[in-house]
């Protein structure tokens, strides 16, 4: 991927690793919502054109609706996805990583009209090309970053029921750790759970998934289950 990474350290001192999309992605994330905006507009158009200035009132009124309210309402409410971006795997954060706010959006989105002179969104590509972060000119006014969305790995659901002694003594420390590696183990992945219970391999005499039971059988040895 030629995205770049933009790191931010919060008040805490956490780095917050950002992975900026770039012009390609966010184009065709576009170009799926303008197909689904279209495709909306032209059913509305035949459903009300029956009903002559009513429906000619009604569906002007859903034709700004779609073209402007459509991008802010599916950023705020939807945690900055459109669903093309949902699609593509991109959301719009803040620009320090929080979630993108009402100002923002609707700031981003009027200045997609600047973005898109003089023809074919010429301005937001040159500002996407030349901005570290692939920003155009409706994110940098609004401070808001386009990013990668990391891909949700399954959960693998275990539930060690028995119980396994360690190898050798354990020091208050390392029980910890253990009860600590049991206690987050629903919400790892089957691959982390891997990894991690392959560094206590000298405490268990495993690796792999039976590693992972052997060390969760540990935990409830310590906890008395």
């Amino acid at each position: 991927m030629l995205d770049t990474v933009r790191e931010i350290h919060t008040p805490e001192g956490v780095a917050l690793r950002l992975p900026a999309a770039g012009p390609v992605p966010r184009a065709l994330a576009w170009l799926l919502d303008a197909a689904i905006r279209l495709g909306c507009v032209l059913l509305a158009m035949v459903l009300f054109g029956v009903l002559g200035a009513t429906g000619s009132g009604v569906w002007l009124v859903l034709l700004f609706v779609f073209t402007w309210a459509y991008p802010i309402l599916f950023e705020v409410l939807w945690h900055g996805q459109t669903p093309g971006k949902r699609v593509m795997g991109l959301k719009v954060v803040a620009a320090d990583g929080a979630p993108v706010a009402w100002m923002a959006s609707i700031t981003r989105n009027l200045l997609r009209v600047a973005d898109g002179l003089p023809l074919f969104y010429a301005f937001g590509l040159l500002s996407c090309l030349i901005d570290p972060w692939s920003r155009r000119l409706g994110d940098l006014a609004a401070s808001t970053l386009v990013i990668h969305v990391e891909p949700t790995h399954a959960i693998a659901a275990l539930t060690v029921q028995g119980i396994a002694t360690p190898l050798w003594p354990m020091q208050p420390g390392e029980q910890e750790a253990v009860i600590a590696f049991a206690e987050r183990l629903p919400l790892l992945s089957a691959e982390r759970q891997q990894e991690l219970a392959d560094i206590a391999q000298p405490l268990t005499g495993e690796r792999g998934p039976m590693g992972v039971v052997r060390l969760a059988g540990i935990a409830n040895w310590l906890l008395g289950r």
